[in-house]
């Protein structure tokens, strides 16, 4: 008997007032969040990449109280998570990530600040390249993380969706 089991990775399409992006969980915990208004390949590139064996099932039940939470969020109900999370990384970018979920809402943290804490100072460029690789938006907040001079930088769901995070969370950021 083939003892085999297919591990899948559940999504569903968040769409919300003016939000829409893909979200996926395994059935250890939220693993993907999507950016604003991108189509299904961002997810299936994602998915192809860091658990190849997997099958992508379509599934809003299953998803139904990670959305419930990410929802509260961006009604600005909600500003931590209580679901589980199964990211998938390397050790260092795991690292960064852990760094950037003890952001505080409403708060931002510069690169060079992140790289510090993890007692890291030169690794600022390391640190950029581990957020920017983030797939969890919004519940790994690095919608959070800007540049040292106070001005909104690189975000992988765009500048816009990062600009409508911070305005969301009401943080003090220039927005150039």
């Amino acid at each position: 008997m083939n003892s085999y089991k297919n591990k899948f990775i559940y999504w569903t399409l968040l769409t919300h007032k003016n939000w829409q992006f893909h979200i996926a969980a395994t059935e250890n915990g939220l693993c993907f969040i999507g950016s604003q208004d991108e189509n299904f390949e961002e997810l299936n590139i994602w998915a192809r990449k860091k658990l190849p064996q997997h099958i992508l099932a379509c599934n809003p039940d299953y998803l139904q109280s990670y959305t419930k939470e990410v929802i509260e969020y961006l009604e600005s109900k909600r500003e931590t998570f209580t679901f589980p999370i199964d990211a998938y990384g390397t050790d260092f970018q795991l690292s960064v990530w852990n760094t950037v979920r003890e952001i505080p809402y409403g708060k931002t943290y510069s690169y060079s600040e992140i790289a510090e804490r993890m007692q890291k100072p030169t690794a600022i460029r390391a640190v950029a390249t581990a957020i920017a690789a983030n797939p969890l938006l919004i519940t790994i907040p690095c919608h959070r993380v800007i540049g040292k001079n106070g001005k909104l930088t690189g975000f992988r769901g765009g500048l816009e969706m990062k600009k409508e995070l911070l305005t969301l969370e009401k943080s003090q950021v220039e927005f150039i």
